[in-house]
């Protein structure tokens, strides 16, 4: 199982912005230098935040991103969706008439691997950008 680079940096530059905005605007180019994250890469993936509405952009001097709400009502479940990324231990595709065996049917442990989908679902749902942030270094 693999989260993707997409949804690994939507959650680490979000955290970033909870732990150091401290609701002024954050440039992408602090976040990227303190958590070694390419700034067109994590521009397209704060597009889709923005329009997901999960951040707001800030133009002019001062400008960068804030957070739409408080970051302890948003949870990593939501910002990995809001990239259009799913958690899936499965090789099936959800819905698929194609099971991971080639055919309609389903491998052995398909069920043991959907359950542990679910766990992690729940895990990212049941934890915000603010427990993320606590965790966060003090930088000088």
């Amino acid at each position: 199982m693999k989260l993707t680079a997409r949804a690994r940096t939507a959650v680490t530059a979000m955290a970033d912005i909870a732990a150091y905005g401290e609701g002024a605007p954050v440039p992408l180019s602090e976040v990227a230098k303190r958590q070694v994250l390419s700034v067109p890469f994590l521009e397209q993936v704060f597009g889709q935040l923005r329009r997901a509405g999960l951040v707001e952009s800030r133009r002019g001097a001062g400008g960068g991103y804030v957070l739409s709400r408080d970051p302890a009502t948003l949870s990593l479940a939501e910002v990995v969706a809001a990239v259009d990324e799913t958690v899936r231990t499965t090789a099936c595709p959800p819905g698929g008439e194609v099971g991971c065996t080639g055919t309609s049917a389903r491998c052995l442990t398909h069920g043991l691997w959907r359950e542990l989908d679910g766990h992690i679902e729940g895990f990212l749902a049941g934890k915000s950008l603010a427990d993320v942030a606590k965790g966060a270094p003090v930088h000088g």
